[in-house]
């Protein structure tokens, strides 16, 4: 009943996939553990949402040889369109901020709009075809951590053995609560509606970002003429606007889309969800390293949440990669503290950017209105500054994993 790993990986969502995928293919012996059925986790009544991948993650998956199996279902993000808004119906600031991918020295897109079940399928496929051991529907009861190792229990009798457990079991990730690791958190007054419209004319692969008082309204580019919203609306009101039927939703989110793309129809259900902070004041513990939400949540402002995870893949397998060449213990603390070093210091930075954002052009105060759409057309016309946050809007900046850096 006990079976042995390199690495066990707890999670089977888009990050503990990935990393259980990426870990298999540096030559680690990985094992992936789920409370869920697998073939519920890839249908797409289980996520209809979409990802914004950007382009140093999107080297990931090239690299990991599963980016053309969601080839066909990934909308390049050619343009970025930033503008501030005082309400619904309303003409949006003159001032604005324009990310165009043609300026990028290495002529990749921006990123990508990639929907869930198209990304976790390809992952899937891939870490099985690499050899990753999957446990799935397996709950895990209880995790030990000593000196010689660490073990999962699982409801059904087994156990898993290893060096190292990597925690990818989510905001609320039990692993973490386990170690003793204790979070900085927050909730926001907001709540995500996410769905999908198909719209009469082409969007050019323009993402925009629409700064209401509420929050941030995104249109991003999808495949077949279709956009991905994911529209933030203030959490007292966001409940009568998802009682609404479905023509009543259609004029509120034409209110705020605007008629640029032309008559716009609901794709799909919508989808909700509360928006909170958290940050794990430790990624590690003895023969523990977490990634991905369970290491911390971010709001969804710029879409790097999931870009985070993927550096925390790219950036921990090759630190343990590192690690066997060297004939080191994957799970002592000398090996995780790199993985802690490289990625802790990285996510607080951006978390708390992102949080600032919000914070700045979540409101309708005029000094404050009338500051940030100053700073967006200074940003605008200063050509070095305006790359320097693309670049950081890609995720290509900073200390770059192997799997994240551009292409020799």
């Amino acid at each position: 009943m006990e079976e042995t790993f390199d690495v066990v990986v707890v999670g089977g969502g888009l990050a503990g996939a990935l990393a259980a995928l990426a870990l298999a293919r540096s030559g680690l012996k990985a094992a992936l553990v789920d409370a869920q059925d697998p073939a519920v986790l890839k249908s797409k009544a289980y996520d209809g949402r979409t990802t914004a991948l950007a382009y140093a993650s999107a080297r990931v998956f090239r690299r990991l040889g599963v980016f053309e199996a969601f080839a066909a279902d990934a909308e390049p993000i050619l343009d970025i369109l930033v503008t501030d808004g005082s309400g619904p119906g309303r003409a949006p600031s003159p001032f604005f901020m324009h990310f165009d991918s043609r300026e990028l020295e290495s002529g990749e897109p921006l990123g990508w709009i990639v929907e869930n079940e198209a990304l976790r399928n390809a992952v899937y496929v891939g870490a099985e075809s690499s050899g990753v051991a999957l446990f799935a529907p397996a709950r895990v009861l209880s995790a030990e951590f000593g000196e010689g190792g660490a073990r999962a229990l699982l409801a059904d009798g087994r156990r898993l053995v290893a060096p190292l457990i990597v925690g990818a079991d989510g905001r609320h990730s039990p692993l973490r609560t386990s170690a003793g690791i204790k979070v900085s958190a927050w909730e926001y007054p907001q709540t995500a509606i996410v769905a999908t419209v198909a719209h009469d004319r082409p969007h050019k692969g323009v993402a925009h970002e629409y700064f209401l008082p509420s929050g941030p309204f995104a249109i991003l580019p999808m495949t077949r003429n279709r956009s991905s919203l994911v529209w933030t609306e203030r959490r007292a009101a966001a409940p009568a606007y998802l009682q609404l039927d479905d023509e009543a939703f259609r004029r509120a989110v034409a209110d705020r889309f605007g008629d640029f793309l032309g008559d716009i129809r609901l794709e799909g259900p919508r989808w909700s969800y509360p928006l909170a902070f958290h940050l794990a004041q430790r990624f590690i513990a003895p023969r523990l390293a977490l990634i991905g939400d369970a290491a911390r949540a971010i709001h969804p402002i710029a879409g790097q949440g999931f870009n985070l995870g993927v550096k925390d893949v790219a950036a921990l397998a090759e630190i343990l990669g590192d690690a066997v060449r060297l004939g080191l213990d994957l799970g002592s603390l000398g090996v995780l503290e790199d993985y802690e070093r490289w990625r802790r210091f990285d996510s607080l930075a951006l978390a708390l950017g992102t949080d600032a954002v919000n914070r700045l052009f979540s409101n309708n105060i005029a000094p404050l209105r009338l500051a940030r759409d100053l700073g967006l057309g200074a940003v605008n016309r200063a050509g070095p500054l305006r790359r320097f946050f693309m670049r950081q809007a890609g995720g290509d900046v900073g200390r770059l994993p192997a799997l994240m850096g551009p292409e020799r």
